[in-house]
């Protein structure tokens, strides 16, 4: 029997202006928000049918919510992926947010965690299912994002006990060298890599050729 996975969906609220400003600079922060919930129920749709067939907990870790507005958005999203549950993500910056649902995963008893992103329109099930085999054979795998930041980050609990404490410690986050430098860190810690399949995060105007050729047309 596999063991038990939990999946993190790292997600911001879509309101214009609190979410993809990059973008809002040329598509408008309307248009911007809109694009950004299409890719959030996209996410969700894609983790939640992946997660209720393997029997893995699914959760959503979301920033820019108080605690009753995010109770509403759960009810709303139970449509896409019943059983989901969400959390607020906590301060600091990308590294503190996701090593602090890491930690959070393995306390509750999972072996393998998995963290994503929503701005992935071309996410499939069998991206989830490549990187949850992976930890079964390393304690580390990243999935490449064109940018050269990561799509998804994931570790198995033996990984994580030896060095989830230090390895996104130290990182430019939102720069071009944050693979670069996870996998520098990796090597240090001696830690073995699994990579996935090269994917592109939807952040700039550009990106949208990949929104449409995933037949996920913008507003």
């Amino acid at each position: 029997m596999a063991a038990p996975l939990t999946l993190v969906v790292m997600a911001r609220w879509p309101a214009p202006g609190r979410c993809k400003t990059r973008l809002a600079r040329h598509a408008g922060r309307w248009a911007a928000a809109q694009i950004q919930r299409r890719l959030t129920h996209h996410t969700l749709q894609v983790s939640g049918h992946w997660s209720q067939e393997n029997n893995h907990s699914l959760q959503v870790a979301v920033d820019g919510l108080a605690p009753r507005a995010l109770r509403r958005w759960q009810q709303e999203l139970q449509t896409l992926a019943p059983g989901i549950r969400l959390g607020a993500q906590g301060g600091g910056n990308l590294g503190c947010r996701m090593q602090r649902q890491l930690r959070r995963a393995f306390q509750g008893g999972a072996q393998r965690v998995l963290v994503i992103g929503t701005d992935l329109p071309a996410l499939e099930t069998r991206d989830l299912e490549d990187a949850a085999d992976a930890l079964l054979q390393a304690p580390l795998a990243f999935g490449p994002a064109r940018d050269g930041g990561y799509w998804l980050i994931g570790w198995n609990r033996s990984g994580f006990c030896s060095g989830g404490a230090h390895l996104m410690s130290g990182i430019p986050w939102g720069s071009d060298q944050v693979l670069e430098r996870s996998l520098a860190a990796a090597s240090a810690l001696q830690l073995p890599v699994s990579l996935l399949r090269e994917q592109n995060d939807l952040d700039e105007r550009s990106d949208l050729e990949d929104w449409l050729r995933c037949q996920l047309p913008p507003p």
